[in-house]
């Protein structure tokens, strides 16, 4: 090396190798902080009580200590600024806080927002944000179509939707006559459709997703993308969508511009979804059963329980259960566990929301949300049921079983009575019963009313907005019979009191019949019990729970007492394969119809009045789906709905006048299509007439003469002539 060479000169020395190894990265050197906005403002003084509270609010997805925390102070207000910056210990640490702990609750009045500082530093440099704030233009209004039009239709009639073939198409009920088309459109969905609860939307099922339509018009309301969905469900109020599909999220390495869901949902199968907005709210994984691990068990098709997630009446809570564990609730709309932690029920296996708050009998409506539950026999204690108060996760009552085999829960509509229907075995386990437990729920201390039955309850159903129930029961079938055994059909009402609801009585047991299902009209009083999916008998049996005739007899009741019901079998009917029963909203009609998913002989619909008389009947080839479309609560007050009743036989003679006027309109609309029809083929024959007459003098023809046709004509005689006569005398 030369003697004057300049050892200092970063020209001839190369450092790209050094630079490479030890050169700090910002980027990656960032990556365990977080910023935390709308911390609360505090004096100085308070400073580092807050800094403690926030470190132990933090830790949950690490261990944040009060020295990696910097909450810078306001100068001017000497309070601090409602931000925070927080290191953690890993760059995992910091990414899990920010999508856990996003938008929790610190408080009643602040909501903490968690970012990572890289991502700050990168859409936050320089020449990304504008200096100056300019706000964003703002778009012309534009009228949107009413979503509940169709509740405006003068004679309140309400619409069905039809699935057959690849045609979708919905249609206004015209009672006898054939529904008029309001929408008509093949391909509308690739597997089936649905309504939400209240009506609002239709929903159609893609490959890519689901989509929402509405409106007068039927446009598409909404698109959600979740790829291979399976089933969707509504939360009551319908603010919330929830999908799912059977195989996971998976999203592309490289994610592509416009691409709806994020890496965030990789791997889940449920999606809630904000209906109103269309954004993510958030996604699930499916919770894999203790059998789904099992080392060299056969592969079979997972069952899912539908609806996976359960929504409380209000929409301010969703819950799914981890079977034998837990009950995770989460509080809307952020969409985080409530109070961070799931509800340990050590065995649950199911639970159900009360669907409605109710008002007890002072008035005064039910403080918090109810939810119940039961746990099966194990570790030596007995099973239960309970009832657990949300948000307080107090549990308020519990009621221990024994010698259960299973349970299911049934809320009354209005959420005063819980039964629960406890399958019972003997102690040898060779034979099997069913009790009913029904819980009082707007009662003082919750009192508990047991039905004990010496058979197996198949299905149970409460009155809507009433407090009667029907049920089914049958006898064990008999291994190797042929023939299934006969059913029961019981209905039960509580006994007449001043004041309060009585007793719960039988009034009535029909017996030795082939019934599977009971369908409440939506008004209650009213119900169709029915034998579906069944290759021998097809029986439709229309009651009525206050009939108004003569009073009937109720045999199993004692003499001294009286039920709450005056049951009366109005009508039977059959239809060949049914395989669903619905009631139209209003709980004026009722189809049945026969799916071509369940069997492929006489598909189609029959539509009935309460009454059991047959009005319509269609057959259709490829009939898929038959559904009413349903109706938001009544704003009508009580007081107003008691009026309407009071004056019914007003407004049914009202009525009455119009349909005999529309049966007028209709006739006369028949006898004037005719008039027209007959009137334009005359019209037709004059036209032909003349017509021919010119073709006639052009052609130069002549009619033959008219001598010449009389002198042919043939001229017919008839003589009568009498052969022989004889007269006797008959003695």
């Amino acid at each position: 090396m030369a003697p004057h060479s300049n050892y200092d000169d970063d020209d001839e020395i190369d450092f790209s190798d050094l630079r490479e190894q030890f050169d700090v990265r910002l980027d990656e050197g960032l990556d365990t902080f977080v910023v935390v906005d709308g911390c609360p403002c505090v004096p100085e003084d308070s400073k580092p009580k807050l800094i403690k509270f926030l470190c132990k609010k933090l830790s949950d997805t690490g261990k944040v200590k009060p020295d990696s925390v910097y909450m810078p102070l306001d100068e001017k207000t000497n309070q601090t600024a409602g931000y925070a910056f927080v290191e953690y210990e890993t760059p995992e640490q910091a990414l899990a806080a920010c999508k856990k702990l996003n938008g929790m609750a610190l408080d009643k009045k602040h909501t903490i927002y968690i970012n990572k500082l890289t991502d700050i530093e990168h859409f936050g440099r320089e020449g990304r944000v504008k200096e100056e704030y300019t706000p964003p233009p703002i778009e012309p209004f534009v009228e949107q179509e009413h979503l509940r039009s169709w509740l405006g239709e003068p004679n309140a009639r309400d619409q069905m939707i039809m699935f057959r073939g690849d045609s979708v198409g919905v249609f206004l009920n015209k009672k006898k006559d054939p529904p008029e088309p309001m929408v008509d459109r093949a391909h509308w969905t690739e597997s089936f459709v649905q309504w939400s609860p209240m009506g609002t939307y239709l929903t159609s099922i893609h490959a890519q997703g689901v989509q929402l339509w509405g409106g007068a018009s039927w446009k598409r309301i909404r698109r959600f993308a979740h790829p291979f969905v399976n089933l969707v469900d509504y939360s009551p109020n319908e603010n919330y969508l929830v999908t799912w599909s059977n195989k996971p999220i998976a999203i592309p390495d490289v994610i592509p511009p416009g691409y709806p869901l994020s890496v965030d949902e990789d791997g889940k199968n449920f999606i809630i979804w904000d209906i109103k907005t269309g954004n993510v709210v958030r996604s699930f994984a499916a919770i894999d059963t203790p059998e789904a691990g099992v080392a060299g068990a056969e592969k079979t098709r997972k069952k899912i329980s539908w609806p996976s997630f359960k929504w409380s009446s209000d929409d301010k809570y969703v819950a799914r259960v981890v079977p034998g564990q837990s009950v995770q609730v989460y509080q809307t709309p952020e969409m985080t566990l409530l109070g961070k932690k799931s509800i340990k029920i050590e065995g649950v296996v199911d639970f159900e929301w009360q669907p409605a708050v109710p008002v007890s009998g002072k008035g005064k409506p039910q403080a918090e949300q109810l939810f119940c539950y039961w746990t099966p026999e194990m570790n030596n204690q007995t099973a239960r049921a309970g009832l657990m108060s949300i948000p307080s996760k107090e549990i308020i009552r519990t009621r221990n079983l024994v010698n259960v085999s299973d349970c299911k829960l049934h809320w009354q509509s209005e959420g005063k009575y819980l039964c629960v229907k406890v399958d019972r075995h003997t102690k040898t386990k060779k034979s099997n019963y069913t009790s009913l437990e029904f819980f009082r729920v707007t009662e003082k201390n919750i009192p508990v009313e047991i039905v004990e039955l010496k058979q197996v309850v198949v299905n149970f159903s409460w009155e809507p907005q009433g407090n009667r129930f029907v049920f089914i029961t049958t006898d064990e079938a008999v291994v190797g019979a042929a023939v299934a055994p006969k059913t029961n059909v019981h209905f039960y009402a509580p006994e007449k009191l001043k004041s309060g609801v009585g007793e719960w009585m039988c009034a009535k047991t029909v017996e030795k019949k082939n019934s599977n299902a009971i369908y409440w009209g939506p008004k209650g009083r009213f119900a169709v019990v029915a034998t579906v999916h069944s290759q021998q008998s097809f029986e439709l049996e229309f009651w009525d729970m206050d009939f108004e005739g003569e009073k009937q007899k109720q045999d199993k009741v004692p003499a001294n007492k009286e039920l709450a019901c005056n049951l009366m079998l109005m009508a039977t009917s059959e239809h060949y394969g049914v395989t669903d029963v619905e009631w139209d909203p209003t709980g004026r009609y009722v189809a049945t119809s026969a799916s071509a998913w369940k069997h492929q002989m006489e598909n189609g619909y029959h539509l009935y009045d309460f009454k059991g008389t047959l009005l319509r009947e269609e057959h259709i080839e490829r009939f898929n789906q038959f559904l009413w479309r349903p109706r938001p609560p009544t704003m009508l007050t009580k007081d107003e709905q008691k009026a309407i009743r009071k004056n019914l036989r007003e407004y049914s003679r009202q009525f009455d006048e119009e349909d005999e006027m529309d049966e007028l309109t209709q006739n006369k609309e028949v006898v004037e299509a005719r008039r027209r029809t007959l009137n334009e083929w005359l019209a037709w024959r004059e036209r032909v007439e003349k017509q021919l007459e010119r073709d006639r003098e052009e052609a130069g023809w002549v009619a033959p003469h008219q001598e010449a046709a009389e002198e042919d004509a043939v001229v017919e005689e008839i003589v009568e002539e009498v052969i022989a006569e004889t007269e006797e005398v008959v003695e």
